[in-house]
């Protein structure tokens, strides 16, 4: 067997679902094979379904041309050659289920796992079964880390928070050699990424003053811009061991070019910092007293502060994402200003927390990374208290 089908029953009768219907036409859904745990003998160019039921064993419907599509997952296969038929298979299948998960999110709230298409969802309502999402399951099956994938982040962390601190060095000394630029340093930070034997799916980002106002801006070697002193630094750099099923490390710094910090980036440095830690603190109160944790009350409490000290405007995103095998993963995110996550943070789960306030002159941002295990919660590397005096 392919899935652990009597972990996956008893979530769904925990969830009060009747079963889980699994769908795919081109491989649109990488969430469907990953939990599932198989790959298709070839790129299915016919849709398929395959029902895990709450009791029972489960049961699938493919294509009759592509009729081997299922062989590797347990249960009975059902085949289909017009639309007709596979709508009449379809409701076969779904004979006694009144409601299902699906890859799907009411007004596509979480994005990450909204791979079923609006007709498709039609097309199970038609049948008589109530869709709903799958989000809390996919996190369950496929947010969650094992211990190796923990100590993969933990390893990672160390070398990324190493060469964190080597690019705010490089550029102090290269300032005092004759100069350097954004450009200069990403390239700094990607050479040492391979060096280090670690990967990244792009990034990092490197933004002076106004630049760093910009939450998503990277320099290239066409736009980019000299780092002078008396500039403000922000570095944002993820990667992950060159390894199988390795997990990110996530983090964001910042830094003067100088050695007396200017008091008006002071005190947004200061105020980003207390919106992280209260979110942080959020957290590992929660997960200590064994309380029920949803993304949306994390946001709130960084997003909290930020407001309180009239900056709400100027925090644009959320405060943070799930981390995994991709650097933003399927778990709950921190969010309740882009989408409001009602999804449950759960044990062996990790994700970023990162605040930030952007002007016109500049931004702050401040990055950590929090795992959340059976009885507590951690920080999962080291934590900025000031801004790195650069040089």
């Amino acid at each position: 067997m392919s899935f652990d089908l009597g972990a996956i029953q008893q979530a769904l009768r925990e969830e009060g679902l009747d079963g889980w219907l699994f769908f795919d036409h081109h491989e649109r859904d990488p969430l469907a094979y990953r939990v599932l745990g198989f790959r298709p003998p070839r790129t299915p160019t016919r849709r398929w379904y395959y029902l895990v039921r709450a009791e029972g064993e489960p049961a699938g419907l493919a294509h009759r041309i592509e009729a081997e599509m299922l062989d590797a997952l347990p249960g009975e296969k059902r085949l289909y050659a017009s639309w007709e038929e596979q709508t009449r298979k379809l409701a076969g299948l779904l004979a006694g289920c009144k409601r299902v998960a699906m890859q799907y999110s009411p007004r596509c709230a979480v994005p990450y796992v909204a791979m079923v298409d609006a007709g498709t969802v039609e097309l199970v309502r038609e049948a008589g079964v109530e869709v709903c999402s799958s989000a809390n399951l996919v996190q369950y099956f496929e947010a969650r880390w094992t211990k190796r994938q923990l100590e993969t982040h933990l390893e990672a962390g160390r070398r990324v928070d190493a060469i964190r601190r080597a690019a705010f060095e490089e550029i102090g000394k290269r300032l005092r050699d004759g100069g350097v630029t954004e450009w200069d340093v990403k390239r700094f930070i990607l050479e040492a990424f391979e060096r280090e034997g670690m990967v990244t799916d792009h990034g990092p980002i490197v933004a002076v003053n106004e630049n760093a106002a910009n939450p998503h801006y990277e320099p290239t070697a066409d736009v980019h811009r000299e780092i002078r002193p008396g500039d403000w630094v922000l570095i944002d750099l993820w990667a992950k061991l060159r390894e199988p099923d390795a997990v990110y490390y996530d983090i964001t710094w910042t830094g003067y070019c100088g050695t007396a910090v200017p008091g008006a980036i002071q005190k947004v440095f200061d105020i980003v910092l207390e919106a992280r830690d209260a979110a942080v603190n959020k957290v590992q109160a929660a997960v200590a007293a064994g309380e029920t944790l949803h993304g949306y009350e994390v946001d709130d409490a960084a997003r909290e502060v930020i407001r309180g000290h009239g900056y709400g405007e100027r925090f644009i995103h959320r405060t943070g994402h799930s981390i995994g095998r991709e650097v933003h993963g399927s778990g709950a995110n921190m969010d309740n200003l882009e989408t409001h996550d009602e999804r449950r943070v759960i044990p062996w789960t990790g994700f970023s927390i990162e605040p930030g306030i952007y002007l016109e002159e500049f931004g702050v941002r401040s990055e950590v990374n929090v795992f959340v295990g059976e009885a507590e919660a951690m920080v999962t590397g080291e934590i900025q208290r000031r801004p790195v005096r650069i040089g």
